[in-house]
């Protein structure tokens, strides 16, 4: 197993090289024999211009693959490198006849044919390579044997996460911190990998050296202060390495940027969505005669709080009772309202919110104040993610779920403003189309689930046993 983890990279490099070299020879294929000629595309291109337009088909279908992580085939599930293949195919696809299109000159629908055969037999080669691929890496690196060191807070979310993937980890042992440092020392020896949960930072660091000594592989749960060393510069003016935490937010330059990419992009997506916006205020209308728009309370920058607006879907008067997170399965969701949570489009009115200047595209989501005073109770640090505007979608809502719990999602989005760009912000931006249809991204807190810091201490070793009596 250890020897065959040097050449996973390089099985992986040269995997992704050849799907990416069927799919562009492919449109190297239809190019030369539907487009290339004179009668059709206007002119016929020379040598060096084939292999020009054949490369921008590569490059582009290489920035889709990348953002939406269509190469990670032993690291996603198999329906979610199928479905990030899918997308970045037909966004390729798609910009590539739109340039055929300007180049010969046509309407939109002239010559769409072998476009649309092209994409055909993509999708089928790209799937046959997952299903492949997925067998060879089944083969090569099966599941890793873990082992689960624990503290003193509930490590069951966590390890229910990790379980949910039986074809990568499978945790075969939890200990917990109390076992004591010789014991622990020797478990870790007999696994191939360790998970060190939430604990304190001297027994991390301890565990950590020591796996770091014996060569095996190590995850640990990050604190808020390592995502702040993670953003870290390095400064090498002195014998002695030290790192800088300039702790400036964004400068007035990203700010400037952003803001400008806001208005541009807000605009255009009005434009574009007012009459899919105007068709679910109707069926809104329609179902029970209540308001189209749901107004709110939410915070923002430095708790500045703004009103919030979306689609209306919940029944009216659903919080007469007091504010809480939706439910998994909530009755308080109207069909039409189940419809747009789904797919997100409740929350296309908040492009108001973008233009007057309250919201940005990416950021934080918003939370309500009441919620917000909820969690900083337990999570003294949870105000920090209020260091930049309140987003439209953001990183805790790409790499999070609706139901991921607090802590988790204000690590997300530490991650995010500690190594803010302008290039991550259009990586979100286009993950983002990615989860749109991906229930579990919308789905509700479930009612067992704890939604702010997780301060419990169970014998994990006793719950597993209970719920394999219970099954």
């Amino acid at each position: 197993m250890e020897r065959r983890e040097q050449y996973k990279r390089l099985i992986m490099f040269l995997a992704s090289a050849f799907i990416m070299g069927v799919q562009t020879g492919l449109f190297a294929y239809v190019w030369f024999h539907h487009y290339n000629d004179r009668a059709i595309i206007g002119v016929l291109y020379w040598y060096r211009g084939n292999w020009a337009l054949i490369g921008l088909y590569a490059v582009i279908l290489f920035l889709f693959l990348k953002v939406f992580g269509g190469f990670k085939v032993g690291y996603l599930r198999v329906v979610e490198v199928l479905f990030s293949q899918v997308i970045s195919v037909l966004f390729t696809n798609g910009i590539a006849y739109l340039q055929l299109a300007l180049i010969g000159h046509w309407k939109f629908l002239d010559h769409i044919g072998p476009m649309i055969w092209l994409t055909c037999v993509e999708l089928l080669a790209v799937f046959l390579w997952i299903v492949f691929m997925r067998w060879i890496y089944s083969r090569i690196y099966p599941p890793r044997n873990m082992l689960f060191i624990y503290g003193d807070h509930s490590p069951v979310e966590l390890m229910e996460k990790i379980s949910s993937r039986e074809d990568k980890y499978q945790i075969a042992e939890a200990v917990h911190l109390s076992l004591g440092e010789k014991k622990i020392k020797e478990r870790i020896c007999d696994y191939h990998a360790v998970v060190l949960g939430d604990m304190p930072s001297h027994e991390r660091n301890l565990y950590l050296k020591y796996c770091f000594e014996k060569d095996i592989r190590c995850y640990s749960v990050p604190k808020i202060s390592d995502i702040m060393i993670m953003s870290s510069a390095k400064i090498h003016l002195f014998d002695s390495p030290l790192l800088l935490f300039r702790n400036r937010r964004l400068t007035i330059e990203q700010q400037i940027c952003k803001r400008a990419f806001d208005l541009v992009c807000s605009f255009i997506g009005l434009v574009i969505a007012s009459p899919v916006m105007v068709i679910i205020a109707i069926l809104i209308k329609a179902y029970d005669h209540g308001p189209v728009f749901y107004r709110q309370d939410r915070l923002t920058t430095d708790g500045k709080i703004f009103q919030v607006y979306k689609f209306r879907s919940m029944k009216v008067d659903s919080e007469k009772t007091g504010a809480r997170l939706a439910m998994k399965d909530d009755s308080r969701i109207t069909p039409v309202g189940r419809v747009l949570r789904n797919i997100h489009f409740d929350e296309l009115p908040q492009l108001f919110n973008i233009i007057k200047g309250d919201m940005s595209l990416v950021g934080p989501r918003p939370e309500r104040p009441e919620i917000a005073a909820q969690y900083t109770k337990e999570i003294p640090e949870f105000p920090y993610r209020l260091k930049v505007k309140a987003g439209l979608t953001g990183y805790a809502q790409v790499y999070g779920k609706y139901n991921t719990t607090p802590y988790d999602k204000l690590k997300l989005d530490l991650t995010y403003i500690e190594n803010y760009t302008f290039l991550l912000d259009i990586q979100i931006l286009m993950t983002t189309f990615k989860i749109l249809f991906q229930k579990e991204n919308t789905e509700g807190v479930e009612q067992w689930q704890i939604t702010a810091a997780t301060k419990e201490k169970p014998n994990v070793l006793k719950q597993e046993k209970e719920e394999k009596d219970e099954r």
